[in-house]
């Protein structure tokens, strides 16, 4: 049927459509933004637009960085050939490439921050995503490691951190009572990115070598990025506050004015914990992804079955992002936090560890020890990256977001830039032939580092009970 000549019919249909969303999905932080005058349309469109542009970037950006693991173990083939970039390369050093990348996208949050509070968040983004470009484009030329670990590594990096931290940071001041499936969603992005990504990368680099799949790739990035970009701003309300705030600066003093939480916060218990628990999940979040193609090798899978393997991963991460974020919203965000972080070392240690100590012996049982925990792991440690701006909010309050956002994602960083290498280390030898006994350090590292972490969030949400001013606590179900 042609409904070409029927505009109001499209235009109903259109409203209706939009209507349900905003009841169903969308709602905006709040109904009436104090001191703001914008009509209906931009209301109710502007909140699923920042979730899609969000999704997008994360989709782009994050999923290339995290497809890592398949050039790793290509580059780890290229150890023992003499001539090239990775010649007699470790694991630890190769494996620097991925970890810098990963722990600079959020070391750099204190200064993105500080950016998008006072330039339009889309023109950080911008530059973002053609930095992304460039820096695939150089390491596409490296002749040596070094080249790599600082194209592909410091400055992918950089570029990741500037198209990531503002759509993890600005979207959630969009919503409220959905702010834990809307960020599930957002951070979903990740996974499928992944999942599309990683086997993508793998066929490109069978079919057109490594070089031309990081200018394809470098071609591909920036466009997406940017023009996501484009649809991703503040919430009007937000906006007005940080508009107040910047009136005194200069673009000069805006530059360098890193946002910082004071003292007095900076001291309280519920800080620290969060805190620690910042810097113990995000040593070990990483070490499964950037390891999955390497010790799916161990045990007799080759390289495309590795691929995916993390196919499967970045495709439990993002079910795992949603469902939880879902949850959240009814059984609470901080709980649920707790939950898949003890979840996740339950996981780590319980099949995992297993899978490596019997691989040796009992191969079959060892994959089905290793495909579990793929999958467990995608689940429910994929919530560490959704429920992480989430519930920094739950505990400092939406106007908070741009100071402590900034702090606890550098810490993120810092962390992985720390526990991905050590994990490096405790693999032994060259190349890429090991047995599944030689990652047992690294599993036990992870489900260690993920118990500390819970009892950390533990921590966390007993402290969010603490009544102001009393110092007593007040049990509460739901936080």
């Amino acid at each position: 049927m042609d409904y070409s000549g029927d505009a109001n019919r499209w235009g109903l249909i259109a409203k209706s459509f939009l209507i349900c969303a905003a009841n169903m999905g969308y709602d905006t932080a709040m109904e009436n933004p104090e001191g703001v005058t914008g009509d209906w349309v931009y209301h109710t469109m502007q909140p699923p637009r920042a979730q899609i542009s969000a999704f997008m970037i994360n989709f782009t950006a994050c999923g290339i960085l995290f497809g890592f693991g398949v050039y790793q173990e290509h580059y780890e083939t290229m150890v023992l050939r003499e001539g090239s970039p990775f010649t007699r390369a470790s694991s630890a050093t190769i494996d620097l490439i991925g970890t810098l990348s990963a722990s600079l996208m959020t070391i750099t949050a204190p200064f993105v921050m500080a950016w998008v509070k006072y330039f339009k968040p889309r023109n950080v983004i911008w530059a973002g995503g053609i930095l992304f470009g460039v820096a695939s484009v150089l390491a596409s030329f490296g002749k040596v490691l070094w080249h790599f670990q600082l194209a592909q590594g410091l400055l992918l990096g950089i570029a990741t951190g500037l198209s990531f931290v503002p759509s993890m940071t600005i979207a959630p001041t969009w919503f409220d009572k959905r702010r834990g499936l809307a960020m599930g969603f957002i951070s979903a992005g990740t996974g499928i990115g992944g999942l599309v990504w990683a086997p993508t990368i793998s066929a490109c680099i069978s079919n057109i070598g490594f070089r031309n799949t990081l200018r394809l790739t470098a071609c591909l990035a920036t466009t997406i990025i940017c023009i996501s970009g484009s649809f991703l701003d503040w919430e009007p309300s937000m906006a007005n506050h940080l508009a107040a705030k910047n009136e005194a600066l200069s673009p000069v003093t805006a530059l360098f004015k890193i946002p910082l939480p004071d003292w007095q916060t900076a001291k309280q218990p519920k800080f620290i914990l969060q805190a620690a628990s910042t810097i113990f999940q995000s040593a070990a979040y990483y070490t499964p992804v950037f390891f999955t193609v390497l010790y799916a090798k161990s045990l007799g899978y080759d390289e495309r079955e590795g691929a995916n393997l993390t196919a499967l991963s970045n495709a439990c991460n993002a079910v795992g992002k949603i469902a939880v974020g879902f949850i959240s919203d009814r059984l609470g965000r901080l709980n649920s936090f707790f939950l898949t972080t003890l979840l996740t070392a339950i996981i780590s240690l319980g099949l995992w560890v297993p899978s490596t100590l019997v691989g040796t012996v009992d191969e079959p049982t060892a994959r089905n020890l290793f495909i579990s925990f793929t999958v467990l792991y995608g689940l429910f440690a994929s919530a560490f990256i959704s429920l992480f701006p989430v519930a920094l909010i739950e505990l400092f309050g939406v106007k908070e977001i741009p100071r402590m956002g900034g702090v606890f994602y550098m810490l993120q960083g810092l962390a992985t830039l720390v526990g991905t290498p050590v994990a490096g280390v405790l693999v032994p030898g060259h190349g890429v032939l090991r047995d599944a006994n030689s990652y047992t350090p690294v599993a036990v590292l992870v489900g260690a580092s993920m118990a500390v972490a819970a009892v950390s969030v533990a921590g966390v949400r007993a402290e969010a009970m603490r009544v102001p001013g009393h110092g007593l606590w007040k049990w509460k179900w739901k936080l």
